[in-house]
């Protein structure tokens, strides 16, 4: 039976509908993954910063407990005591060439000595691990403003910033604190332009152990930390 051009075109027109569920079906689908990946990315890059955060102070505060008096030779007119030097501090026997979290040493140990024992490492049985991904390797400061350390990120990954609010979320108001330099750098402490900052291009994140009356928080946007001490 030779078909009519009617029934041609209501074939037609059942094609053009089965081509458009398909494609919805299609994109409904794909924006499922994409959603569950960006979630998967920020439960991972919350959970690797948080692991990394307990691991070095727990290790720091170790040294700290284990060594109450420190190094009391030491004369400083700025440090905390007897919370660790920066890695690349002039007392140290071998400073380091910059203030990574890998290279801390624990004053008081052995003695009263500029022989700081290394806190990472064969000798110690603690590793540092890698820094998470997307992020650079954690920093360390002891200073005026008090002991912090903080990691940074320059990738523009919009679930990053997702990540590092819910972290921030984790700790009280004071003790964390995310920096945006993606404008211009930040200073992290009162010492402007000799001390660390947050260099520009950059998301950091900042983790306090001891904070002075002088610390200073440029990521303090809605004035939730306006107060502290």
């Amino acid at each position: 039976m030779k078909k009519t051009s009617s029934q041609k075109g209501s074939a037609l027109v059942y094609i053009l509908i089965a081509i458009a569920l398909l494609a919805a079906l299609t994109a409904t689908f794909m924006d499922s993954s994409s959603q569950q990946t960006t979630s998967q990315n920020t439960f991972n890059t919350v959970t690797d910063l948080n692991s990394q955060v307990n691991f070095i102070r727990s290790a720091v505060q170790e040294c700290v407990l284990t060594y109450p008096a420190g190094d009391s030779t030491l004369v400083t007119n700025y440090e905390t005591i007897p919370y660790p030097l920066n890695p690349s501090s002039a007392y140290l026997d071998t400073p380091a060439a910059n203030n990574q979290a890998q290279f801390l040493r624990c004053p008081g140990n052995p003695g009263n000595s500029n022989d700081h024992a290394v806190i990472f490492g064969g000798a110690s049985g603690k590793f540092m691990p890698p820094p998470p991904s997307l992020f650079g390797d954690w920093v360390y400061f002891n200073g005026p403003d008090g002991v912090f350390f903080y990691t940074a990120t320059n990738k523009t990954d919009a679930y990053l910033q997702t990540a590092l609010a819910k972290l921030d979320d984790q700790y009280s108001e004071c003790e964390a604190d995310i920096i945006n330099a993606t404008g211009s750098a930040q200073n992290l402490t009162s010492l402007a332009g000799s001390g660390p900052n947050c260099a520009i291009g950059n998301t950091c994140f900042r983790v306090w152990m001891i904070a002075q009356p002088v610390n200073i928080y440029p990521g303090d946007t809605d004035s939730d930390e306006a107060a502290c001490p």
